[in-house]
């Protein structure tokens, strides 16, 4: 994978190349840029793909001071890849956590979204429960590493006739194998990041928002929510995936998400 540097940190990535719009696409705790393999594979030719593996996942270098970090930190990486890229604006998709980045970049730099596209994800700062919650898990990996934590998210990310698959379960748990930094970082990033309801209604952008069909982390009607708040925004939901649609159903998340950049 390419790599660039970003405060002296490395920051890995996969560039398709393709020839249509630049499409960033953000990926989601406590993945890695492979989630999009479906996508990069089937849609790298006609439309330029970039997948960052953001600081801390993958073969990004974690954070300096994980209990810093911010999701507007993640956010500067992001532009600071499209930097060294030579664009000027991209397609934004966010998956979950990728989705808070997204809401960053609008709220911070709107002039390098181009469209955006919100892939099972919500606007809503975490609950007082959410934030405890992650507060026991950055414990737990502090303590004990993230092996014990990685089989419990993943009961919540699949949808149920998927729970059960060895190969995806392998496949996803493969994905979410990262330091402790990486999962400390992202854990206090997401605990600390702002309400983005408020700034729905003033999003101007061509806007697709995904979700499974089968989504118990952010279900169908959050993502029915983020559609009817923003303006001229498309829905698309994917039948038979949980909150992982691109992984769960590629073929049903390409066709939605092909449709959408093809009308730009």
């Amino acid at each position: 994978m390419p790599e660039i540097r970003v405060a002296g940190r490395r920051l890995r990535y996969e560039d398709t190349g393709g020839e249509g719009p630049a499409v960033l696409l953000l990926h989601g705790f406590p993945l890695s840029s492979a989630m999009w393999a479906p996508q990069l594979q089937a849609l790298g030719d006609r439309f330029r793909l970039i997948a960052p593996d953001q600081p801390g996942f993958g073969g990004s270098d974690s954070p300096a001071d994980p209990d810093a970090w911010r999701i507007g930190d993640y956010g500067a990486a992001a532009c600071a890849l499209l930097d060294s890229l030579g664009i000027a604006s991209a397609v934004v998709a966010g998956h979950s956590m990728g989705g808070y980045v997204a809401f960053s970049l609008m709220r911070r730099n709107p002039d390098r979204v181009r469209a955006l596209v919100l892939v099972d994800t919500r606007a809503g700062a975490d609950s007082q429960e959410t934030q405890a919650t992650r507060e026991e898990q950055q414990k737990e990996v502090r303590a004990s590493g993230t092996a014990a934590l990685r089989p419990r998210l993943l009961q919540k990310l699949l949808a149920p006739k998927n729970l059960g698959d060895p190969s995806l379960e392998r496949s996803v748990l493969s994905l979410m194998d990262h330091p402790v930094a990486g999962y400390v970082a992202a854990l206090e990033a997401m605990k600390q990041r702002p309400d983005s309801t408020p700034m729905l209604s003033r999003i101007q952008v061509p806007t697709l928002v995904v979700v499974g069909a089968e989504d118990v982390l952010t279900p169908p009607s959050v993502a029915r929510a983020m559609q009817a708040a923003i303006p001229g925004a498309r829905l698309a939901e994917v039948p038979g995936a949980g909150h992982l649609a691109n992984l769960e159903e590629p073929e049903g998340f390409n066709e939605a998400l092909a449709s959408f950049l093809a009308a730009l």
